[in-house]
């Protein structure tokens, strides 16, 4: 079990929490747990959730008038940060049209022309959330292949969809849930786990099932158990291998760039893989940047594989919201400025902090690694020795009460970091040099309570 929101080993004693607690105990009595997110619940570092009442930047304020410095991003959306300006703008101006139509509109055949243009996806469909893209793209591959298997990995997440929950990452890993219970057995078993950069595993899986696979499906570079990239053998990258793999025997290959897309690099996980080695998937699921902090999600492909999606064939998909006109206004502005200048921003300032972050751990004598993947990075406490986390194994074998330890540090310093051990950190455009410093400056406290940490022993705790 993890500690209770309310656990003494983790206090809130470097701001005030006074406003967010009375919020959170109003929460507890009308939500469960207190959020609609679980990890927005603190039970994995303890303490008080953080309720905020605005954000400008790189900045978040609480209720309690605390200021931070935001490392999450709403995880990974906010790519040009808080309140810009340029996005606010486009929101009011759709607002002021309507906020729902029910129809087809303009700017949803331009943001889905952003994304083909950034892609080597031929045809998209809007959806709104990243649970819907990978729920749908799985229908639509079993659909166009007629078959039933589906080959995940663990540490891997793609959302609350039934049969894609076995293993996962992010909230699931945070909660140390192994699925889900609500899960039929049978949908379980439709789906094959496997662990992840593990091509025995996936060549044995192949020559098992082979004839069953409907798809294999990927984060296209993990961020949900902490950053774990795709490994390379022989300078072939884990996706590459996955693509022809699934080819070979009549599947098809699903990327999941919810995450990545247009956030590890301009054209997403792909820019930096695919692109440089000349494969493309099948099908593609995309989320929080393209939606510029609303809720906007997509998935696309191939044209023939696109082409048996409803109304044009009889694969059934629909949302009344999807490609809400306010949601895409949002997108659409987002997209059209994150220019090469503000990845390179980008890459600048996760690199320093990564680097930071590291140098501030081994000054304080703290075993870890910090891993990166385009401008995604995050930290693993790992035993002495460990030069490489390269699957959910690896990532579980972390210590996290020294994280619990270091993000208390952190957030008393008023820096706000993801509350798990086994998720992306995220910065943005707005993420200035007042910003940097800021971060900067909280590194060398905060490794000092790693360091000082001690192995939880009490009952309600896990290590």
């Amino acid at each position: 079990m993890c500690p209770t929101p309310a656990d003494p080993t983790a206090p809130d004693s470097g701001s005030r929490v006074e406003a967010s607690a009375a919020l959170f105990e109003r929460a507890r009595a009308v939500t469960p747990g207190g959020v609609n997110s679980p990890v927005r619940a603190f039970s994995a570092v303890g303490g008080t959730p953080r309720f905020i009442e605005r954000a400008e930047g790189a900045w978040l304020h609480d209720a309690d008038g605390n200021a931070y410095v935001d490392l999450v991003c709403s995880w990974g959306p906010m790519l040009l940060g808080h309140s810009h300006p340029e996005v606010t703008a486009a929101v009011q101006a759709a607002v002021s049209r309507g906020t729902s139509y029910g129809t087809p509109t303009r700017a949803e055949v331009e943001l889905v022309e952003e994304i083909v243009g950034r892609t080597p996806a031929e045809r998209v469909r809007l959806v709104s959330s990243g649970t819907e893209a990978t729920m749908s793209a799985i229908r639509l591959a079993r659909g166009f292949t007629g078959r039933d298997l589906v080959v995940k990995f663990a540490g891997c997440y793609h959302g609350h969809v039934d049969a894609l929950l076995a293993a996962a990452g992010s909230g699931v890993a945070t909660h140390a849930v192994p699925g889900s219970p609500g899960v039929p057995e049978a949908v379980a078993a439709a789906t094959l786990v496997l662990p992840y950069n593990d091509r025995a595993a996936v060549e044995a899986a192949f020559a098992e099932h082979g004839d069953r696979i409907a798809c294999v499906i990927t984060e296209a570079a993990p961020g949900n158990m902490g950053v774990v990239p795709p490994a390379y053998v022989d300078g072939q990258g884990f996706n590459a291998f996955l693509s022809a793999t699934a080819r070979a025997h009549g599947a098809l290959f699903v990327s999941d760039e919810v995450m990545t897309g247009f956030r590890a690099s301009r054209q997403g996980q792909w820019g930096l893989d695919g692109a440089q080695e000349g494969w493309v998937p099948d099908l593609m699921t995309f989320g929080k940047v393209m939606g510029g902090g609303f809720p906007a999600a997509a998935f696309g492909g191939r044209a023939d594989v696109m082409a048996l999606l409803s109304p044009d064939g009889p694969v059934y998909q629909a949302g009344t919201l999807s490609g809400n006109p306010v949601a895409c206004a949002a997108g659409l502005t987002t997209l059209r400025l994150a220019t090469d200048d503000v990845y390179s921003h980008l890459d600048r300032t996760a690199t320093t902090l990564a680097d930071a972050a590291s140098e501030a751990l081994a000054a304080a004598g703290v075993p870890h690694l910090v891993q990166r993947n385009g401008t995604m990075f995050s930290l693993f406490f790992t035993d002495e020795g460990v030069t490489e986390v390269v699957d959910f194994a690896g990532a579980q074998a972390q210590a996290q009460h020294r994280f619990r330890a270091f993000f208390h540090a952190m957030l008393d310093q008023g820096v706000y970091l993801p509350p798990s051990a086994f998720e992306a950190w995220f910065v943005s455009a707005a993420h200035d040099e007042r910003a940097v410093e800021h971060v900067l400056a909280a590194l060398p406290a905060a490794a000092r309570a790693a360091a000082a940490a001690t192995t939880p022993t009490s009952a309600g705790e896990s290590a």
